[in-house]
């Protein structure tokens, strides 16, 4: 989603279905932390202002974003969660490991929604640029955090409504 003239922390609350009764697992990379610790607090800022109990926020941390779709597979196989967040942040280097961990995080998240029927938000940041990565982490594109939070709750009512 492009973020430009975008400001990834904006919803309309009366649009967003109420966490009173789910819990939400968030797996947090700890590489780049100054920036995966932002989205991690976006993210359970719109949850709890959405309803969800600060107790039903599960919260674990993984080394990078390469370690991110098993850490989300851990929690959907061991916990009785609703949701999940994937946080984590790829900065471009010189070299192609940028394109490998991109590409593995990103096709084992959506992996793990798929082989667990659980929604998995994709709050990855593959950004260019460490400036670019403070802009969508609570600069002036918002938080990203907030936004996966958001989606997270949605795709939740989504899978309950069937």
């Amino acid at each position: 989603m492009a973020t430009a003239n975008r400001n990834l922390s904006e919803y309309i609350k009366e649009e967003i279905p109420n966490g009173a009764d789910l819990k939400i697992g968030i797996v947090v990379s700890e590489w780049n932390d100054q920036i995966t610790l932002n989205l991690l607090e976006g993210a359970k800022e719109a949850l709890i202002d959405n309803g969800v109990k600060i107790e039903n926020i599960d919260i674990r941390f993984v080394p990078g974003a390469f370690e991110l779709p098993l850490g989300c597979q851990l929690i959907c196989e061991n916990t009785n969660v609703d949701g999940v967040i994937a946080i984590g942040v790829v900065i471009q280097g010189e070299t192609k490991h940028f394109d490998f961990v991109c590409d593995a995080a990103t096709q084992g998240i959506k992996d793990v929604n798929l082989k667990y029927n659980t929604p998995v938000s994709f709050c990855l940041l593959t950004d260019n640029s460490m400036q670019q990565s403070i802009d969508r982490s609570g600069g002036i594109h918002g938080n990203k955090g907030i936004e996966c939070a958001i989606a997270c709750l949605k795709m939740v009512a989504l899978k309950k409504s069937f």
